[in-house]
């Protein structure tokens, strides 16, 4: 074998790795279900929801986090006007959305690189707490996007991934408002860490 043979086979190896090491996230769900709230959301006569946040000490992206951001508030606008106009009663729902780890792919490095920089994921935890302080519920919301379609799409499906944990998160807050029954994480089985 030539020395240019050569070359090329331990190029197409390097690649080959490199694909198959950026295709999965390390991050994991806890469950593909979450549980119920302790009451109903509609027993609160006030909702306010918080800033999306990172955990504290977390380093992520930014603009990642400003997607999910304007996507939760996108969804909850027509509701939360609607609920929150009704009579008060002294009781509030503070909503607090934190995502806890976010693998964001985007911009110039996922159009250059496509599926090389891997996959993208994130997880959202939103604790929802009474005006006593008092913790209703803390589900959790996960998605992500393979390395291949996120490379392929230039990115859009990174972007999606952002808007359905979202729609994930908004969409469990909508379905407990009358009566508490819980929802889904977003996680299918492969996607849940092992107990």
């Amino acid at each position: 074998m030539n020395n240019k043979h050569h070359t090329v086979l331990l190029a197409s190896a390097i690649v080959g790795v490199a694909l198959l090491q950026g295709c999965a996230t390390k991050i994991k769900a806890s469950s593909t279900d979450n549980p119920p709230p302790a009451k109903a959301f509609s027993a609160y006569s006030r909702i306010e929801v918080k800033p999306v946040a990172f955990k504290e000490g977390y380093k992520g992206d930014h603009a990642g986090l400003a997607k999910i951001e304007e996507n939760l508030k996108k969804d909850l606008a027509p509701k939360l006007e609607q609920w929150n106009a009704r009579m008060a009663n002294g009781s509030t729902l503070v909503v607090e959305p934190v995502v806890e780890e976010m693998s964001f792919k985007h911009g110039a490095s996922r159009v250059l690189l496509g599926p090389l920089v891997g996959s993208s994921g994130v997880l959202m935890r939103v604790t929802f707490r009474d005006n006593t302080g008092k913790v209703i519920a803390t589900p959790e919301f996960f998605q992500r996007t393979a390395a291949f379609s996120g490379g392929f799409t230039l990115g859009t499906m990174d972007n999606i991934m952002l808007t359905r944990v979202a729609n994930l998160a908004s969409g469990y807050i909508i379905a407990n408002y009358d009566k508490a029954v819980g929802g889904p994480t977003g996680a299918d089985d492969q996607a849940v860490k092992p107990n």
